[in-house]
């Protein structure tokens, strides 16, 4: 019950609110902007979203280490358990992150082919997985082939996909190249402003440049109304 009490107050709820009912299950999203503006913990609301529902997680990362990937889900748990005034926090806690897989590839050494071959085998030892995070994407080093590699493993395992990756601009065409585009059914892009960073929704399956009226709270980066 209280698990079902953090997925309803979830900051993620806005964002379904914003966009509708945001990302289905078999789609691929994805949360771009600046070095240092809040995807990672954008990343982790997903995430534990994901976890929330008693579903399985995989984090996978390119550029942290592990150690910090988990100091994102406990402090995101943290001020997300403040809302609800948890009793039994450390617990619940243990419950939720029970279900969350943490992978490391370097990037050096990777495609998002061998990430989804790693899925693969995930589920041939039993793990069903339901949500998908790819923390550091590279469109440089990434092929049209790895991203349909990724869409097609999100349909087929009916699996929700979050990624992230830098960009520079504010544009649609700043955040994912042009022939890539067509994979993503959610394009999230966050705008460093004056008084703060805001959410700006670049797509969302067949709507662009969507008004999400949401931003990241200064102090937590929680997702907030504006």
């Amino acid at each position: 019950m209280v698990k079902q009490d953090l997925y309803d107050k979830s900051t993620i709820r806005l964002f379904d609110a914003a966009t509708e009912g945001g990302l289905k299950a078999g789609e691929i999203g994805l949360v771009t902007s600046k070095k240092g503006l809040g995807k990672t913990s954008v990343l982790v609301q997903f995430g534990m979203d994901t976890l929330l529902q008693d579903k399985q997680l995989v984090h996978v990362t390119f550029d942290l280490h592990s150690s910090n990937v988990i100091s994102w889900y406990d402090g995101i748990f943290t001020e997300l358990a403040k809302k609800k005034n948890v009793g039994n926090a450390a617990e619940l806690k243990e419950s939720i992150v029970s279900k969350r897989t943490i992978l490391n590839f370097s990037l050096d050494n990777f495609s998002l082919s061998k990430v989804v071959n790693t899925l693969n085998a995930l589920k041939a030892g039993g793990i069903a997985v339901a949500g998908v995070i790819l923390d550091g994407i590279d469109f440089a080093k990434v092929s049209e082939d790895d991203v349909k590699a990724v869409a097609d493993y999100a349909k087929k395992e009916n699996v929700t996909v979050w990624g992230a990756s830098t960009a520079d601009g504010n544009k649609l065409a700043d955040s994912v190249p042009a022939n890539l585009e067509g994979y993503f059914s959610a394009i999230v892009h966050l705008n460093q402003k004056t008084d703060a960073v805001a959410v700006d929704v670049l797509k969302i399956h067949d709507k662009k440049n969507v008004e999400s009226g949401l931003k990241l709270d200064t102090k937590t980066l929680l997702i907030t109304k504006a």
